[in-house]
């Protein structure tokens, strides 16, 4: 996640993908084991089956965040917590990184390392918005035509420091960051926040970032 926009938007298994209104996971992946190996072989693709079942607007009852400068948003972001997915688990010192495409969208590019294998494992896709550049909605890709959403829902308006993303679904959350380390207040404001859209903040993982070669 060095060079685009802050994403990780989760694989699903074929139940998740009939509730997003899928009829087409055969399409995408032929059998489970196919799966299986996939997700083994590179843990942040697994992005594609998500982007593939489901749609781009917000879950229902979120609202994306207005008054959003994309130029701001775009750099380096650090994953300070998230929800337990595959494709992301085990992972630590997560990050991304977003910048301007020539065709006028967001390259995307996510970055963490996995201790088990001592690697580090990279993902780069595309974003773009999906209305308003005032409206922090976006549609983000990893794979071909296949397309998930990407929505800010809090953000710092003052500095860009923080910003708390929900994807396709209340499943998928992440409080990202400039830096590792989040203020008290911060925090609180954030875990208040997340506990209004209806999520447990129980269920977070708080991502380590010791330091790495």
């Amino acid at each position: 996640m060095n060079r685009g926009l802050k994403v990780h938007i989760p694989g699903l298994v074929p139940s998740e993908a009939r509730q997003c209104g899928t009829a087409n996971w055969s399409a995408l992946v032929a059998t489970t084991s196919a799966r299986r190996r996939f997700l083994k072989r590179a843990p942040l693709l697994a992005a594609v089956f998500a982007l593939a079942a489901c749609a781009h607007a917000p879950p229902a009852g979120v609202v994306p965040i207005t008054g959003f400068e994309l130029e701001r948003y775009l750099g380096r972001w650090v994953e300070i917590a998230r929800l337990d997915h595959s494709f992301e688990r085990g992972l630590t010192n997560v990050s991304a990184n977003y910048s301007r495409r020539d065709d006028g969208g967001i390259e995307v590019v996510n970055r963490g390392f996995d201790p088990s294998s001592g690697r580090w494992r990279d993902a780069t896709g595309r974003a773009y918005l999906l209305g308003s550049p005032q409206i922090a909605s976006l549609k983000v890709s990893f794979f071909g035509p296949f397309y998930g959403g990407y929505h800010v829902v809090d953000l710092d308006r003052v500095g860009y420091r923080w910003a708390l993303v929900i994807g396709p679904s209340r499943d998928y959350l992440w409080i990202l960051a400039r830096e590792t380390n989040l203020p008290a207040s911060v925090k609180e404001h954030l875990l208040g926040k997340i506990r209004a859209l209806g999520i447990d903040p129980n269920t977070l993982i708080w991502v380590p970032h010791p330091p790495r070669p």
